[in-house]
């Protein structure tokens, strides 16, 4: 199975797809182990200061070695150069904010998943027309679930999953995968900014794990 393939069906079995970003490359290593001892073989670091691209090379020398299974991909990626940067740091996927097509052309080139951000009918049309197969529905919390459900009978072929504002609470997961969404991206609801500033660990496998608990009894 190819790569691409493979994250396509991992991220849905998985149900969630954490994201977060954090300065110090320490930090941001020790999360994604608490993530990866919580169950976790997919998230998003997010291209959102200016060390993400040297913690990312440090984080991808840390999937390799140690944390065997685990898929790294990259978010905030807003162009094509920026996209072939993070391809070449070892990036297993892209998820970008909005459409872009630079970032699809780059992506298809180098034949990786992309997942571009949409938050129109239009969008996830031309998202679907430059071959996405999974669209990230963001802002989330803007869209809510409702979009998803008066649309997703357009998009038979597409997978959806809202980030932004998905809460860690069962009425709110459980209104998205009423929707039709195959997985929720979850940032800082799941991985919040006082448990990275406390460095607390445990806290943040054990709210992995109870999010992957809500999700399994929301499926089942």
């Amino acid at each position: 199975m190819e790569k691409k393939d493979a994250i396509l069906e991992l991220i849905p079995q998985q149900g969630i797809l954490p994201l977060y970003f954090y300065k110090d490359p320490n930090v941001s290593i020790d999360v994604l182990k608490a993530l990866y001892a919580a169950g976790i073989r997919a998230v998003e670091y997010t291209n959102r200061g200016e060390a993400a691209l040297k913690n990312f090379i440090e984080m991808r020398k840390v999937c390799d070695s140690e944390l065997k299974g685990m898929y790294l991909g990259i978010g905030t990626i807003k162009n094509g150069e920026m996209t072939q940067t993070f391809i070449d740091a070892g990036a297993d996927y892209i998820i970008s904010p909005g459409l872009v097509e630079s970032v699809a052309a780059v992506a298809d080139k180098n034949n990786m998943l992309w997942v571009p951000g949409c938050m129109t009918p239009s969008e996830i049309i031309h998202a679907e027309t430059l071959g996405a197969k999974m669209i990230k529905l963001f802002p989330g919390n803007i869209l809510g679930p409702g979009f998803l459900s008066a649309i997703k009978e357009i998009f038979p072929g597409l997978l959806f999953m809202p980030t932004g504002g998905v809460e860690l609470d069962k009425d709110n997961i459980s209104g998205w995968f009423k929707a039709g969404v195959c997985a929720v991206g979850m940032g800082s609801k799941l991985i919040t900014k006082q448990l990275l500033e406390a460095k607390d660990y445990a806290q943040i496998t054990k709210a992995t794990q109870d999010a992957l608990a809500i999700i399994k009894s929301i499926k089942s």
